[in-house]
């Protein structure tokens, strides 16, 4: 399942927080309780490996281990059960200085079920397995074509990925002198044929067997796309996963992105789509009804505290604190809020205009 944005944003900085302590020795506790697992289980290992650790030779780290896993048995009796998705729990003393103390304990229910259990002392927290969850698991392939050029790409999540590219050698439309308009016209008919083969060699190299496709997206000017598809060039198993043929006005890198923005209807459910479909409504009520909508920090923050935001729109390049402080706000409210990134059009637009904007519940005659 893909995450939303505002998992993202949290796991990411959960991630971030935790990946910046080191461990003088292998001190830092990383716990995975997978789903399903019972804590209590969880809790008689650590007493047990908190026994074993008083034989460790050098008394800090001893101590630190030790208090370590005391912190962590301490958090982990908090709960009454194991959470639906697992629990991810870190302990340890992450003192900026040696010989200091400052023991501290994090814990996150993850985006994502939890199949893996784990029990580490080292120098850094173990962190791979929620940075895997960022990674989008399912993705669109895109095909943009006409009988020049083509470019292959993938959609994961919200960012365009150029895989490859091919140029065709078919002719122009124009003959050279001394060529029959037959002989001419089959010249381009075979390089054209020889061009489609290429792309659909590319298409396998490129997409068959990727874990995670759920579908092929094919665009183009003109009737070249249909020749390609209906066409004996594509293997039957990816012939198969496409879902969409679009007419589109351009071809390389603006022809990808035309071709997800024509694509709406078949990525009705994506990330990408929701985030575009939020972001025009907030453009098209400042434009149409400027009342309905604000930016800008100090604006949007006022409106959030009149109770007058709807919906909160935060970029994610917007500095930490503050996303937190209008997190807070918006919670007093009923607001609901949006982590809007800078992988689309619209995500740099709202960047622009001061990385903060808002849909309002009614409208405000003045500011």
């Amino acid at each position: 399942m893909a995450l939303n944005e505002q998992q993202r944003h949290k796991l990411k900085k959960f991630i971030k927080e935790l990946g910046q302590y080191k461990g003088r020795h292998t001190e830092l506790v990383s716990v995975y309780v997978p789903q399903g697992y019972e804590l209590v289980k969880i809790i008689q290992h650590l007493q047990q490996e908190a026994g074993t650790a008083t034989n460790i030779k050098d008394a800090a780290t001893r101590n630190n281990v030790i208090d370590a896993l005391e912190k962590m048995i301490q958090h982990l009796r908090l709960f009454k059960k194991t959470p639906d998705n697992g629990l991810a729990a870190f302990s340890g003393n992450v003192a900026a200085q040696q010989g200091k103390q400052d023991y501290r304990v994090w814990s996150i229910e993850p985006p994502t079920p939890l199949k893996t259990r784990i029990y580490r002392c080292d120098k850094q927290f173990v962190l791979d397995l929620l940075g895997e969850m960022l990674d989008e698991k399912e993705m669109y392939g895109l095909v943009v074509m006409d009988r020049r050029d083509a470019h292959l790409a993938l959609l994961k999540g919200k960012s365009i990925i150029l895989l490859a590219k091919t140029h065709s050698e078919v002719p122009g439309k124009f003959k050279a002198g001394g060529q029959s308009a037959a002989r001419f016209s089959r010249l381009r008919e075979e390089s054209a044929k020889d061009h489609y083969k290429k792309v659909g060699d590319y298409m396998k190299s490129q997409f068959f067997g990727k874990e995670g496709l759920k579908g092929i997206l094919v665009g183009g000017p003109g009737p070249t796309k249909y020749e390609f598809v209906e066409g004996d060039f594509i293997i039957t198993e990816l012939k198969k996963k496409i879902i969409a043929i679009k007419d589109l006005s351009y071809t390389e890198e603006f022809g990808l992105q035309e071709l997800v923005d024509r694509s709406e209807d078949v990525l009705a459910n994506e990330q990408i789509t929701a985030e575009k479909k939020i972001m025009t409504k907030f453009f098209d009520s400042l434009a149409k009804q400027p009342g309905m909508a604000g930016y800008g920090e100090t604006q949007v923050m006022e409106l959030i505290k009149r109770g007058a935001v709807e919906t909160l729109l935060l970029s994610d390049e917007l500095a930490e604190e503050k996303i937190e402080a209008f997190e807070s706000e918006a919670g007093k409210m009923g607001t609901k809020i949006e982590i809007i990134s800078t992988e689309t059009r619209e995500g740099v637009q709202l960047r622009e205009i001061g990385k903060v904007a808002a849909l309002l519940r009614y409208e405000i005659k003045e500011y």
